[in-house]
C-alpha cells in the first residue's frame, strides 16, 4: 500500500541536548536523500545503504547548511511503521529541531498528525489496538506499576488473552453452524450441556479481567487516599511529610484547614492522588461547617480513607462520628463499598492516651502508630498501602490487569452477550439462538484489538497521541 511521507519531532519541545526528527513513507528515504550529506559532501546511496545503520554528516538546505546530525536508516517491514522510516539526530535546541522539520517538510515530507506513527503500525498489522493504546500509556506512565503494567500490554498481554477468548468463541460458532448446514453429518446432540460448561468456564475468565481493573485504575490513575480526622490530630503535618515538604499550613489553631487540599504523591512505585480535608467537627462557622462536608463526600468518593487521630487526647464525639462512617464502610447500600481504611495513631512522641488495640477494637481496622511531627512510622504506612491494593506487590507474569475504560466495557459487553447464550440454552432454545449472541461475544471482544471497530473510534484514539508517536 502507497503511503505519503509524514515527518515529526520525536523529542519534546524543550532545550536538551538531543533532539529526534522522525520521517516514515514510501519517499523516507529519497526526502532523507535530498538534505543530508557526508562529511565529504556526497549524498547517500539509500538503494544500497543497509538498514538499521547510523551515518554521520550534515542537514543541509539547499545551500545552507543547518546542523551537524547523525541519521539512523531503518527500511520497511522492520520498523516501528512497517514503513521506510529514518529518524534524524540533532542538537536539542527548540529552534533547531524545528528547523530540521521544516526542511524535510520543504522536501517532500508532510508534518505527522496526533500518533500517526503508531496508526500507521497498527494500520500495517505490526501492532493491535490494545498495544497501540499501551505506547501511549508507557509515555503517559505516571509510577513504576503503571509503566510495568504498560510495556506488558505493549508485548501482548491483553491481546494474547483477549484472541485465546475469540478462538475459543469462534470454535463454538463454526461447530454450531456446521451442525446446521449438515445436520446430517454432524450431531449437536449433548452439546448444550458442553457449551453451558464452556461458556462458564469463558464467563470466570472476562470477570476476572473485569475485576482487576480497579487494580488498573489505581496504578494508571493513583490511589484515591482522603485523610481524615478530627481538627488539630496530625492530617496536614502528614500530607507535608508525605509530600516532603510544606505544602499544607500547620497551626496549633483547630480549624485551619477549611476546604480539601489535593496533592499528587509518588510513594514506593504507587501514586497517591492525596487530598487533605477540613477537620471533622460539630462547628458554627459556615465556611468550616461547608469544607466538613466536602471532606465526607471526598471520603465516599475515594478509594482509600487515612484516619489520622490526635492519640495525645481521649477519643471524643467527633471521632465517634468518624469512626461509625468508617464502621458503615463496606455495608450493603452504603456509599464506601469496599472502601479501604487505614487507622493512624499519631503524635505517639507524646504522652499516649489512646490505646492500639482499642482503636482496633472499635474500627475493625488495622492500626498504625506513626509521628507526623517526627516522621516516624511513615514506612509503616507505605508498606501497609502496598498490601491493601497489591497484596504487596503485582506479579505481571502471572496477572493481566486492564487499565483501559474502553477495554473494561468491551468485557462488559462480551460478558453480557455470553450471559444471554446461558439464558438460551437454559430456556431449552434452539442452537440458532446460541450463535447470535456467541457471535455478538466474539465482535465485543474484538472491539479490544481493534478488529471489529469503527474508523471513528480508531481516529479518537490516536488524536490523543503525541505529535511524533
Amino acid at each position: 500500500m502507497k503511503t505519503d511521507t509524514i515527518a515529526a519531532i520525536a523529542t519534546a519541545m524543550s532545550n536538551s541536548g538531543i533532539g529526534i526528527i522522525r520521517i516514515s513513507g514510501d519517499q523516507a528515504l529519497e526526502t532523507a536523500g535530498r538534505i543530508f550529506r557526508t562529511p565529504a559532501g556526497r549524498e547517500l546511496d539509500f538503494e544500497k545503504v543497509p538498514s538499521h545503520t547510523i551515518h554521520y554528516g550534515y542537514i543541509w538546505d539547499g545551500d545552507e547548511q543547518v546542523d551537524e546530525v547523525l541519521l539512523m536508516v531503518m527500511k520497511g517491514p522492520k520498523s516501528y511503521t512497517t514503513e521506510d522510516t529514518v529518524e534524524i539526530n540533532c542538537h536539542g535546541g527548540v529552534l533547531m529541531v524545528r528547523k530540521i522539520l521544516e526542511t524535510a517538510v520543504k522536501h517532500g515530507a508532510r508534518t505527522a498528525e496526533p500518533g500517526e506513527f503508531t496508526k500507521r503500525a497498527f494500520l500495517n498489522g505490526r501492532i493491535d489496538l490494545s498495544q497501540a493504546e499501551a505506547v501511549a500509556d508507557v509515555i503517559s506512565a505516571r509510577n513504576d506499576y503503571a509503566l510495568k503494567n504498560s510495556m506488558e500490554q505493549l508485548g501482548g498481554s491483553v491481546s494474547r488473552r483477549v484472541k485465546e477468548l475469540r478462538s475459543r468463541i469462534l470454535y463454538e460458532i463454526a461447530r454450531i453452524e456446521s451442525a446446521l448446514d449438515d445436520p446430517e453429518h454432524i450431531s449437536l446432540e449433548g452439546y448444550s450441556d458442553e457449551l453451558l460448561e464452556n461458556i462458564g468456564n469463558m464467563s470466570s475468565e472476562i470477570e476476572k479481567l473485569i475485576r482487576s481493573a480497579d487494580n488498573g485504575r489505581v496504578m494508571t490513575e493513583g490511589i484515591k487516599t482522603v485523610i481524615l480526622g478530627k481538627p488539630n490530630a496530625g492530617k496536614s503535618s502528614l500530607m507535608n511529610v508525605l509530600i516532603g515538604q510544606e505544602r499544607a499550613i500547620v497551626t496549633e489553631v483547630a480549624g485551619t484547614t477549611r476546604d480539601t487540599l489535593e496533592e499528587h504523591i509518588y510513594l514506593q512505585g504507587i501514586s497517591l492522588n492525596v487530598v487533605d480535608t477540613a477537620g471533622i467537627r460539630d462547628t458554627e462557622d459556615v465556611v468550616e461547617r461547608i469544607g466538613v462536608e466536602r471532606a465526607m463526600k471526598a471520603a465516599r468518593d475515594g478509594d482509600l480513607i487515612i484516619y489520622v487521630v490526635d492519640g495525645s487526647t481521649p477519643l471524643d464525639e467527633n471521632d465517634e462520628e468518624i469512626m461509625n462512617f468508617i464502621r458503615t464502610a463496606g455495608s450493603d447500600g452504603d456509599a464506601n463499598v469496599d472502601k479501604k481504611v487505614i487507622v493512624l495513631l499519631n503524635k505517639t512522641d507524646l504522652k499516649v492516651c489512646v490505646e492500639k488495640e482499642e482503636l482496633e477494637s472499635r474500627t475493625g481496622c488495622t492500626v498504625i502508630p506513626i509521628s507526623a511531627k517526627e516522621e516516624q512510622g511513615i514506612e509503616n504506612l507505605e508498606e501497609e498501602i502496598r498490601r491493601m491494593f497489591f497484596n504487596g506487590e503485582i506479579k505481571f507474569n502471572e496477572e493481566v490487569y486492564i487499565t483501559n475504560v474502553r477495554h473494561k466495557e468491551a468485557l462488559q459487553a462480551a460478558l453480557d452477550s455470553l450471559q444471554m447464550v446461558k439464558g438460551s440454552i437454559l430456556q431449552g432454545l434452539p442452537e440458532d439462538f446460541y450463535s447470535i449472541d456467541l457471535t455478538e461475544a466474539y465482535e465485543n471482544l474484538g472491539k479490544i484489538v481493534g478488529e471489529a471497530v469503527g474508523d471513528d473510534v480508531v481516529n479518537e484514539i490516536f488524536s490523543k497521541f503525541c505529535m511524533g508517536k
